[in-house]
This record gives C-alpha cells, structure tokens and sequence, in this order.
C-alpha cells in the first residue's frame, strides 16, 4: 500500500453517536507521529469533535477534517486515494455504504465497517471482492458486536482443538443491553428489504466458489431447553453465524468438516417468545412504507444510553466445541455491547489494519481472516476477554 498518503488512518461517522465513541477511543490511541483525519459533510460539528477531543486529549496527535458527503462518489474516491485505512460508522449502509467500499476497492485501500446487514455485505462482495483483491485492499465488514465476539470467539475456540480432524462449535449469546438506535434503523430497513436480500444472497451463492476438499456446515436449528447452560436456546438468524462460517471456509485451521450454530440463551421461555413476538410484528410492519416511517421514527439512529447506563450493560458469549476427541468451553465477555465495546472493537480493526503484521490477504474478508491473532491480541488488552473455561476428553 502508497506509504506516501496524508493520512494512516480516516474515520468517516465521528459526529454521531457511536462514531463519537470511536473517535474518543482512537484518539487516546493514534501512536504518535501517525496523521488522521474526522470525515463527514457537517464542518461545524466535525470542528466539534476535534475540539472536544483535544480538550479530552491533551498533547495526543489531533485529527485533520475532510468534508465529504456518503453520496458523493469523486469526494469518496478522494478520501480512500489520502489514506491507507478507513473506518465508518455510517449506516444503514445498504443505503449510504456502497460508494466508499467502491472506493476502496479501487484504491487498494482497507476499509472496516459496523454493518450486520447480510443484503449490504453480499452485494458488496459481488461488486466489489474482484477488485480489492486486484488491488489488495482488505474490506472488512462486520467489526462490531456484529460479529467480532462471535467470529473472534470461534476462532479461539477452534485453537483449542486438535488440527485435521472434523469439529463442531455452537456459540450462546447473552447480554443485558439493549438495541442501538443505529441497530435498530438497520433492522427495520433490513426487514423491509427482504427481497432483496434474498437475492442478494443467491447472486454470492452462484458466485462463490466453496473450499476445495473441505465441508462447512451450520447445526441443525431447533429451540431447546439445556440444563447445563442453564436456559432455552433459541437459534439466531442473524449475519453472525454466516460470518463465522465464512472464516470456517477461508482458514484449514477449523479442520476438514466444520459445523457452526449460533444461538441465543435466555432464562425464560417467555422472553423468548415476547422477543419472538416482537420480531415478527416489526417484520411485518416494515413491509409496508408508511409503517415503516413511522417504526423508524420511534428510534433515532444517533441516539444512545447514558454512559452511567452502558456502565451496567455487558454480553457474554459462551462456546461449546468438540472434535477430535477434546472438549472445550469457552466464553468471551465485555461491557455494553451495542456503543462502547462496538466503538472499542472497530477502533481497535482500523487500528490493527493500519499498523500490525497482517497475513497478506486481500479482497472481502472477515475479521478472523483478515486480522486473526493480531486483532485478538489487541482486545484482550483492550479489555475484551477470551477466556477457556472448561478442556476435557470429549465423551
């Protein structure tokens, strides 16, 4: 990559909310001597943001500001030829997101994302995988809560157990917090575009070739009661199995025939089936326009908890992994999933795309393909914790 362009590392979205937390967050990390730069088309309160970070930063390197709109695609081309990584924070990106990741890829510039829309992430694949892998550019999507703790977290549990041999790893999600206003306008719109996420999904499919001589599976999916774990366990049709799935099919490190579930653990049925309940209505509701404006409405994407609230939030994500005749449990666990653990963990990607040893991977890529060691080295200094609970025989 050009080591002759004004800045190391972007980061466009920094006057919203979340975007706000992973400016604070790189701030207090740049390495000294490094350039970067606040993107977005609002000058007043980009100059916001630098001041409140200086003030909150004293003597730390201060980042420049760019003015450029999501849309315009000569601004987004700008910005992805002046650095080497960008970070955004901007979404629903299957609204706003394509131009930049075009952009990148073009560039052979590393890009990192929060997005957890399956529609947004298959699209770009076909668009773009092609071309960021001509020009080496790393296009990583999904580095927040979606899917880093659960990507990362079967990844390290896969390094528990034997190589060459078949494994089976289930990841339990739990977690206290609630949706991110960003979350939940992803969502809505997630759920009102069905089709075309369908579609999406079926042009990658017929795309993408499948790893040759090994199987990747996903577990069988069904709602049970587990005594062990201590709850019901309700399968997740989010972004985060396919992902974890994706990395199985990448990397001969998770063995000839790999089989991944994702799965959520709630204490009582009821909260399963409210959650259940809920779900659905959204769904349907956001079919039509007019009520999905007005679901919209209800939550404003830059809105969030105080940070006294985030302070009692926490996730935890247990996984529970055979093969080869071994056992293994492990958990992953941090604070407030949805702002200050997403902000730390996309922080934390850019920052590893800007200034570790990565394997030279290009093209779309998850983050336990494109960064692996690395970035869980970072979080476990960063606070996130990765952590083997349990190693037996299997039996």
């Amino acid at each position: 990559m050009d080591g002759s362009r004004p800045y190391d590392l972007v980061l466009f979205g920094g006057t919203g909310f979340t975007g706000g937390l992973t400016a604070d967050y790189l701030a207090s990390r740049i390495p000294e001597g490094k350039r970067w730069a606040l993107v977005g088309r609002n000058r007043r309160k980009l100059d916001a943001v630098v001041a409140r970070l200086a003030a909150a930063n004293p003597g730390a390197t201060a980042p420049e500001v760019i003015e450029a709109d999501a849309g315009d695609r000569a601004a987004m081309r700008e910005v992805a030829e002046a650095t080497r990584v960008v970070v955004t924070t901007v979404g629903p990106y299957a609204l706003y997101g394509e131009p930049l990741v075009a952009a990148c890829a073009a560039a052979g510039t590393d890009y990192a994302d929060l997005t957890g829309e399956p529609e947004f992430v298959d699209r770009m694949w076909v668009e773009h995988h092609a071309e960021a892998e001509r020009t080496g550019a790393r296009i990583v999507h999904c580095c927040g809560f979606d899917s880093i703790p659960h990507d990362l977290g079967a990844y390290f549990t896969v390094k528990q157990l034997p190589e060459g041999v078949p494994l089976t790893v289930n990841g339990y999600v739990r977690s206290n917090a609630s949706f991110s206003g960003g979350t939940y306008h992803s969502a809505i719109n997630g759920f009102g575009r069905a089709r075309q996420t369908l579609a999406a999904a079926k042009e990658r499919k017929r795309a993408e070739q499948r790893p040759a001589g090994r199987e990747v599976h996903s577990a069988p999916a069904r709602v049970r009661h587990d005594g062990q774990l201590g709850g019901w366990v309700v399968p997740l049709p989010t972004i985060d199995g396919p992902i974890v799935r994706r990395s199985a099919a990448a990397l001969d490190r998770y063995g000839p025939d790999f089989t991944y579930g994702h799965n959520m653990l709630a204490k009582r049925l009821a909260s399963v089936a409210a959650l259940a309940a809920g779900v659905s209505t959204g769904f349907t509701l956001a079919q039509l326009p007019p009520t999905r404006k007005l679901l919209l409405k209800m939550k404003s994407p830059g809105e969030g908890p105080s940070a006294e609230k985030r302070e009692k939030s926490w996730f935890k994500v247990v996984f529970v992994g055979e093969g080869g005749g071994k056992h293994v449990v492990t958990e992953v666990r941090g604070g407030d999933p949805g702002y200050s653990e997403t902000s730390k963990m996309l922080a934390e990607s850019g920052l590893c795309l800007a200034f570790d040893e990565l394997p030279q991977r290009s093209g779309q890529l998850t983050t336990a393909v494109a960064m692996g060691d690395p970035l869980l080295e970072r979080l476990k200094k960063a606070g996130i914790s990765f952590e083997v609970v349990e190693s037996t025989p299997a039996g």
